[in-house]
């Protein structure tokens, strides 16, 4: 089989959905399928190799600024190539241009929402989404419509999705998602990480690790910090929060400013963006991975965290939360200053003996639920059954 991804950007600073993608290429390779990925970047754009993986940037002509036209033409072109088409992320023109492409073809497509249907973006900025109902009824309501399935992430997610927007009408699927996971969990990459952060040394860290965007909750974090420090919950010579993530943004400086106003700015340790053994590194050396976020469709980063045996403390809009408890892999709270706090709390207060029990949980949920080769194996069967309709819709008489 063969599959291309369609999106807007390959560039890895977008986040998730490009990096679940390579991830996803990876696990194809070893199953016999082939993934290609075309997007709107531009030909001299630097971040465009992908191992054994061939990217074909669209964007060609100043025009396709405004509208990808030359996209919409290499799919017409190429599109009888693959098998399946999955268009990646809902805002965006390659999604209207790829469906100009593919609506008369006998090419399935799917989309991955990447949940970009999730109602708290409705309820958190209002404006914007008054500004994407002028688009959605001619620009994404019928891609989404036409397509052979919307893909999830988890049933949560597509239960969610119903809520954005009235005028709605598609085919849901889940998709067993999951990433990669440390390279080999029997392998210490805490010592590299240490060494390149001394002041971690024998600290019992907090973790918090991925993109720093109010959406994630970073704020609630230092302030429980403050609240916990108050409460004689926090001793700030032993314990650390870890900020694993872009520290040179405005809302960056707005969250050090918080921690300084508030007297925690010491038990605030930023490292900036790592990556690789660093990250895994980050991982095991912490107590516990700590994510108050207020909307999550999956969070690839909750799940590496799992991989690591590590707890994960977590607020209940994270998608996979149920999943989570389920397991007894980890902590949920709601995403507000009391459930964040409280993460920490209830963390604190458990003794050795059922730390070790829940980190045993968490590698062991990794693999039953959240590793990538059961999304490669999820994602295979969707296409199939989609190829199989059809083209017994194709091969029908009249």
């Amino acid at each position: 089989m063969k599959i291309l991804h369609v999106i807007q950007s390959v560039n890895p600073q977008h986040g998730g959905p490009i990096e679940g993608i390579r991830q996803q290429a990876r696990q194809h390779k070893l199953q016999g399928t082939i993934v290609e990925i075309t997007s709107l970047d531009s030909v001299d754009d630097n971040f465009l190799a992908f191992p054994n993986t061939p990217v074909y940037p669209c964007k060609l002509t100043f025009f396709d600024n405004i509208f990808p036209v030359s996209l919409l033409k290499w799919l017409k072109l190429h599109h009888s190539r693959y098998d399946a088409i999955i268009l990646d992320g809902i805002w965006g023109f390659h999604l209207l241009a790829s469906w100009l492409a593919l609506r008369k073809s006998t090419t399935p497509y799917y989309i991955f929402s990447h949940g970009m249907l999730d109602p708290w973006f409705k309820n958190t900025y209002p404006v914007k989404h008054l500004k994407k109902w002028l688009i959605w009824p001619w620009a994404i309501y019928p891609v989404i419509r036409d397509a052979e399935a919307l893909l999830f992430t988890c049933e949560q997610e597509k239960l969610l999705a119903r809520e954005s927007f009235w005028l709605y009408d598609c085919q849901e699927v889940v998709i067993d998602y999951g990433t990669e996971g440390i390279p080999n969990p029997e392998e210490d990459f805490s010592r590299e990480f240490l060494d390149q952060h001394p002041q971690l040394d024998h600290k019992q860290v907090f973790l918090f690790l991925g993109r720093v965007h109010p959406k994630k909750g970073p704020d609630l974090l230092i302030k429980s910090i403050s609240l916990l420090q108050k409460e004689g919950h926090w001793d700030p010579a032993k314990m650390q929060v870890v900020m694993a993530g872009p520290a040179d943004s405005k809302y960056a400086r707005h969250l050090v400013n918080i921690a300084n106003k508030l007297g925690v700015y010491d038990s605030i340790y930023w490292t900036g963006m790592i990556t690789g053994n660093q990250k895994w590194g980050a991982f095991q050396a912490a107590d516990a991975f700590i994510l108050p976020s207020h909307q999550e469709n999956f969070g690839i980063s909750v799940a590496e965290a799992l991989s690591c045996s590590l707890p994960v403390l977590i607020s209940s809009k994270i998608n996979i939360y149920t999943e989570i408890e389920k397991c007894r892999a980890g902590l949920v709270e709601l995403d507000d200053l009391h459930g964040t706090a409280n993460l920490i709390r209830r963390w604190l207060a458990l003794d050795q003996n059922q730390k070790s029990v829940i980190r045993r949980a968490a590698r062991d949920c990794f693999e039953k639920r959240f590793h990538i080769s059961k999304t490669s194996e999820s994602i295979n069967r969707t296409l199939l059954r989609g190829m199989i309709a059809k083209k017994r819709t194709h091969d029908l008489p009249g």
